[in-house]
Formats: structure tokens, sequence, C-alpha cells
């Protein structure tokens, strides 16, 4: 069976993921974000002492704020979490100190509080995902994800009454 020289022609196309806050061009070394104090050294996002003579940019994870456009966003629901707020509250700054001290681009972003629902959106989706699987862990509930854009950004939803 003869396919023909250029092979098959019903295949799809991939196009590029496309990610605003993903650096096009490689950043000089070292840099800075005029933000946060973050820096770019050795290819990657530190908390390093910040050289004399470093380049000044905004950090993804700033300019994700400032836009405030989340990659992560996590959504609690139930009576449970009325009850049990300032633990719960405590649980998901503890656990964004110890990834932002590890990975200074995951970071959260805010807590939003309404009658029915309560919102934590993050910089990045590995924060948010450890907050949902956490919350899951230590006081069980349904727990569901869904990631889009290309895993470049996740959505969680935390249930228990």
């Amino acid at each position: 069976m003869d396919k023909g020289q250029f092979g098959r022609r019903d295949r799809l196309i991939q196009e590029k993921r496309h990610d605003t806050y993903h650096e096009r061009r490689k950043l000089p070394e070292p840099t800075v974000c005029s933000e946060c104090n973050a820096v770019f050294l050795e290819g990657r996002w530190a908390w390093w002492e910040p050289a004399v003579n470093a380049h000044a940019i905004v950090c993804p994870a700033c300019q994700r704020i400032k836009d405030n456009f989340p990659a992560g966003t996590l959504e609690i629901r139930g009576g449970f979490f009325a009850t049990h707020h300032e633990e719960i509250t405590n649980l998901i700054h503890n656990l964004e100190a110890q990834e932002k001290k590890a990975h200074p681009m995951e970071r959260l972003m805010a807590i939003t509080e309404e009658k029915e629902c309560t919102t934590v959106t993050t910089t990045g989706i590995h924060l948010a995902r450890r907050i949902g699987e956490a919350l899951n862990n230590a006081y069980q509930g349904e727990l569901d994800f869904a990631y889009g854009d290309g895993e470049k950004s996740i959505r969680l939803n935390w249930v228990r009454e």
C-alpha cells in the first residue's frame, strides 16, 4: 500500500504551546526582580543575594500577581471549612512558605472568601495542587482537578460537608 512520498496527509498538526509568562529569550545573568528581589542565576530563580551589577526585570510570578492572572485556582466548599477556617488557612500559609522557600515562582496570590466558596489563587500549578492534596490528605473530602492551557494552569475543587 503506497501512501505517497510525503507520508500521511490526515495527521493532526500540533500547535506550539503558548505561555505568556515564559521568557522567550535567555535572561542575562545575574538578573534580579525589581518587585520581590528574587535572583535569576545558573538558569533558575532563587532567593540569593542580588549582585550589585544585576539586570532588573519583573519576574513571572510578580507579573502574574500584577496582572491578576493565576496559574492555579483552588475552590474550597462545604460546611467543614467554616468550622475549621483558621486551621485550614494556617495550613495553606505554611505550605506556601515551604514552597516559596524552594521555588520563588510558586506563590500565593489571594484567598477570597465568599458565602458558599473560598477561592485560593496561586502563581504556579504546583502550589495549588500541593494545597489541594494536603487538604484532601489531612481532612479527606472530595478533590477534583483539571489541567488547562497545555498544563500551564490548574483548577481544583475540594468539598467536605
